[in-house]
């Protein structure tokens, strides 16, 4: 293949995807597919759609215009019999199936796996849900914000004299979908390469994000141990935390390696520290790590961000500023690797992340936001082999 075609060509040609998921995980899950090739059909409840539409800010539907990126927009009832026939007609067509409904849901409409699988041999079925396909909590409500809290993540998050803390964005969710597209691919591959047959992806929010949290398991078992709230503060090394500057702006510091966290502390002017046993190794240091945040607050807040950023700069030492969405988007560095992209949509624009990661010879591309529900009901029934008076005997009938 010349390094021309090989440009062109995307990782996922040839990959069909029908994606029956709803919200945060699914939707990544999809973009990701879709960003490097994969043809990804969201298939959606005529007159309802996805409830992510319903994530607006100033009236735009900006979370459906970032994750429905790159997928072509269906509507289908399922509750209906014509609905699900429709579906297994189809369903050779398609490589994959994403589903996140409630455990139960596809047998209850009578497309469990064995339906599904009898209709397209090889077919990978990825089912994603809060708290996995089996056991007895499988059918609880699954969103993102209660696996946060369930899972350790919020009881380790937040000040010791403060409440558990929830992330402000959909960690669940989007831990869920790297996982998820990690899966399609092993699976595939196994299909594809090695001749396997097809098989079911279980993936749960709460199994993804637990196994993210590091040795919480290990750490119980061997020491008998739970992580507790500290803060910005870590286990495992100090300094380490978020500093005020003396003009009002935030510095983050990491003293993750001993080497690193002494050259801190001397470009500071508090290398005397190093001499005191209280500080001098980095298991010292952890011990009584809110005298070390004492001083270094104390260092930071008497100099400006520019000020504390030209030490850090001069001395090349793993701090960096917390920046807002409005900084980072001035940031030379990130300007030159193209880190956010205008996408055209209707006649205006949708900003938005860029393709990540970066591939060198198969790049991914963005070829539209996230569209209208139905949007391509016509063109996709037509080429499935449906005419046009089915296709509106069936919108008539709220088939589709």
């Amino acid at each position: 293949m010349t390094e021309e075609l090989s440009r062109t060509a995307k990782p996922l040609d040839g990959v069909r995807v029908l994606d029956l998921t709803r919200m945060v995980a699914g939707g990544i899950a999809g973009m990701l597919l879709g960003d490097f090739g994969a043809d990804v059909v969201k298939v959606e409840q005529p007159g309802v759609g996805d409830p992510l539409r319903h994530w607006t800010a100033g009236g735009h539907a900006l979370w459906w215009k970032v994750y429905a990126r790159n997928k072509r927009f269906i509507t289908l009832n399922l509750k209906a019999d014509a609905g699900r026939k429709l579906l297994l007609d189809m369903l050779p067509r398609f490589d994959v199936v994403m589903e996140s409904f409630v455990p139960g849901t596809l047998e209850k409409l009578g497309l469990g796996w064995e339906t599904l699988h009898g209709a397209r041999p090889g077919l990978v079925l990825l089912r994603i849900s809060g708290w996995g396909q089996t056991g007895p909590g499988s059918r609880r409500p699954g969103f993102g914000t209660l696996i946060e809290a369930a899972s350790g993540f919020a009881a380790m998050n937040g000040e010791p004299d403060g409440a558990p803390i929830v992330p402000a964005f959909p960690l669940a969710d989007a831990t869920s979908a790297l996982y998820a597209v990690n899966a399609i691919m092993f699976a595939l591959y196994h299909r594809d390469v090695h001749g396997g047959p097809g098989q079911i992806i279980d993936v749960s929010l709460f199994e993804s994000l637990f196994s993210l949290l590091g040795p919480l398991a290990a750490e119980y078992a061997a020491l008998g141990t739970v992580r507790e709230r500290t803060g910005s503060r870590s286990k495992n090394s100090a300094p380490r935390g978020c500093y005020r500057t003396k003009d009002g702006k935030w510095l983050a510091v990491s003293g993750s390696t001993p080497k690193m966290a002494e050259r801190f502390l001397e470009s500071y002017g508090l290398g005397h520290m190093l001499k005191d046993p209280r500080f001098a190794t980095n298991e010292a240091r952890v011990r009584h790590a809110r005298e070390v945040d004492e001083a270094v607050a104390e260092a930071i807040a008497s100099r400006t961000l520019a000020e504390n950023m030209a030490i850090v700069e001069a001395n090349g030492l793993t701090a960096a500023p917390v920046q807002t969405v409005a900084e980072i988007e001035r940031d030379p560095h990130w300007i030159d690797r193209g880190l956010v992209i205008d996408v055209p949509d209707d006649g205006a624009s949708v900003r938005m992340h860029n393709i990540v990661p970066k591939l060198s010879a198969t790049p991914g591309t963005i070829r539209r936001p996230g569209a209208a529900l139905g949007a391509d009901n016509d063109a996709f029934y037509r080429e499935i082999g449906l005419s046009a008076a089915e296709i509106e005997r069936l919108r008539g009938e709220g088939v589709i």
